[in-house]
């Protein structure tokens, strides 16, 4: 075995356990949230994306489908812990959740507020946790499959899905904050074998 092969061989054996130590951290941190879980799940994201980055380039055969796999289970179910986490260390518990999974804002109105009655609120945002699963199955499926031009995409048609109910301030930073964190988390494991593969 030459020198390059057994580069390739230990580059490749550290990716794909980083990958899946990340997709297992992932998997238990969106079964039940805990921060240890997300954050451990980010720190063997970032060895596998250090070691696909100096990785040489011969791919052993079932190596970048196995990563791959790895990182989409990484990607879809690492982003939603990883977007709670985001808004709850920006916003903390200010806004009320929903009974639908979304947030309760205030009904606009031009009508003066009543002394000692609570104005209406409605629920927007709802669905959140399915759309995120989905936005990040296509951020990162457009990565992994080479056409990265798939993110402004994907990002158009969740801009224009919700934006009849982002008129209240709480539901743009929200949904903002969200779907950042969810594409960056999206995008860092589908880059780890973007990275390996290249």
């Amino acid at each position: 075995m030459n020198v390059v092969a057994a580069m390739s061989a230990i580059g490749w054996s550290v990716i794909l356990g980083a990958l899946a130590a990340a997709a297992v951290l992932s998997v238990m941190a969106y079964l039940r949230p805990r921060p240890v879980l997300l954050w451990s799940a980010a720190g063997a994201l970032g060895l596998a994306i250090v070691a696909a980055s100096t990785v040489p380039e011969h791919v052993p055969p079932v190596a970048a489908p196995l990563a791959g796999l790895l990182a989409m289970v990484t990607a879809v179910l690492g982003g939603s812990p990883a977007a709670a986490t985001a808004l709850r260390l920006a916003m903390g518990t200010s806004t009320p959740a929903g009974i639908h999974g979304g947030i309760m804002v205030d009904v606009r109105s031009d009508a003066p507020p009543v002394p000692g009655v609570a104005p209406a609120r409605r629920e927007v945002l709802r669905g959140g946790l399915t759309i995120g699963i989905l936005e990040r199955l296509a951020a990162a499926g457009t990565i992994l499959a080479g056409f990265p031009e798939g993110l402004a995409i994907v990002v158009a048609v969740k801009g224009v899905g919700r934006f009849t109910e982002l008129e209240a301030p709480e539901a743009r930073e929200r949904f903002i904050i969200g779907t950042f964190a969810s594409l960056v988390w999206a995008c860092a494991a589908a880059l780890a074998v973007h990275l390996a593969v290249r």
